[in-house]
């Protein structure tokens, strides 16, 4: 038996759609959303009916008959921290999505209720899979320095996970028998520590944590830090924008076209130097998740967009690949990821989880219902 699936990426301002017969991709789209398009919606959750209405239009130009999807799915938020799995959606979800708080203020987050509602006014089901925040870190890697600044596992879960299982795949091994660190390499940078099968050491990609990105800061010392935030010349809204939005590449160069740096490093000694300190702060990090897996490491593979870069990728393999052999992944294929994941639940191969059953810190639940 064969299973099509419907599978939505909202970024911010775009909103990614494949249709697969299985794991084969039918068609593809992405549908771009204009300033002036999204300028009505106040918050991001505002944007759930026109978003859904934009791509079931998308279908329709595509003659797709709804009545033969079998499921939908829908790119996880950025909720509360849970397992790694393949998640029915539900109330609870659809509430955490919706949250200012929580998903609501990522696009992301308008995945699973446009998948929960097409999914709804069809009776199939719908699911996410692998959100960004799937924590499956161990305790040491918690810790930070102090107490009130506990480290957070929020990264490409997605492209991660699926990277990682592909190439046990291709390698004829379980993805539950290796040591593996993945490097996924985009506007945001995130390098995981795969143990068998769980993620148990990466950085908050999102805001905070390893290598600067083409947008993002990464790791930054905290004491300027704490001097720029109290200086007076920033808000916190603006410090946020800095870090995650305006700091890393397009910081140092204006710009976070890296095909575009990779010629200007050719010929500007000055673009060369950082894109040199781009590919040490990415080193630097797999050798940290190196020391995390004990210097047992059956492979490193690099991921994203960034992969593309033939630059890139022999200049992180003259530092790392000592470490293991390194396989690249090039792009980030996280609506195959998403069909995968569903089809799995499909085939009765995994169990589809529940969201509040999986939470990993059940306290932060109450801590954040409280205020």
């Amino acid at each position: 038996m064969s299973y099509q699936i419907l599978v939505i990426n909202p970024g911010s301002t775009s909103t990614k759609l494949g249709v697969f017969e299985d794991d084969a991709l039918l068609f593809s789209e992405t549908l771009r959303h204009s300033t002036e398009e999204l300028k009505p919606y106040a918050t991001i959750p505002d944007q759930l009916s026109f978003r859904k209405d934009v791509i079931l239009s998308a279908l329709q130009q595509h003659d797709l008959d709804l009545s033969k999807l079998s499921a939908v799915a829908g790119r996880g938020g950025a909720v509360r921290p849970l397992a790694s799995g393949t998640y029915r959606i539900d109330e609870a979800l659809l509430r955490d999505c919706m949250d200012l708080r929580l998903g609501g203020k990522h696009a992301s987050g308008l995945g699973a209720p446009i998948a929960h509602e097409i999914a709804a006014g069809l009776d199939i089901p719908s699911f996410v899979v692998d959100p960004t925040v799937v924590d499956e870190l161990q305790p040491a890697a918690r810790y930070s320095g102090h107490p009130l600044l506990p480290r957070h596992s929020i990264f490409h879960a997605l492209n991660q996970k699926a990277v990682a299982k592909r190439y046990a795949a291709e390698s004829g091994k379980k993805y539950e028998e290796l040591r593996l660190i993945v490097c996924h390499m985009g506007g945001g940078i995130s390098v995981g520590a795969h143990l068998h099968g769980r993620v148990v050491d990466v950085q908050n990609s999102l805001n905070g944590d390893g290598p600067f990105s083409p947008e993002r800061t990464g790791t930054v010392p905290a004491g300027q830090l704490a001097e720029l935030c109290f200086s007076g010349r920033y808000t916190l809204q603006e410090v946020q924008k800095l870090i995650a939005g305006r700091g890393g590449m397009v910081a140092y160069t204006g710009t976070t076209d890296m095909v575009e740096l990779t010629k200007r490093a050719k010929t500007e000694p000055e673009i060369a130097e950082i894109m040199d300190a781009f590919h040490y702060q990415i080193a630097k990090e797999i050798g940290a998740m190196a020391a995390a897996l004990e210097g047992q490491v059956d492979a490193i593979l690099l991921t994203g967009g960034i992969a593309y870069g033939q630059e890139t990728v022999e200049a992180l393999k003259k530092r790392i690949g000592w470490i293991a052999p390194v396989v690249v992944y090039p792009g980030e294929d996280e609506l195959l990821a998403l069909a995968q994941g569903t089809l799995r639940v499909l085939r009765g191969q995994e169990e589809a989880k529940t969201y509040q059953e999986n939470l990993v810190h059940r306290q932060d639940l109450e801590q954040l219902e409280q205020n």
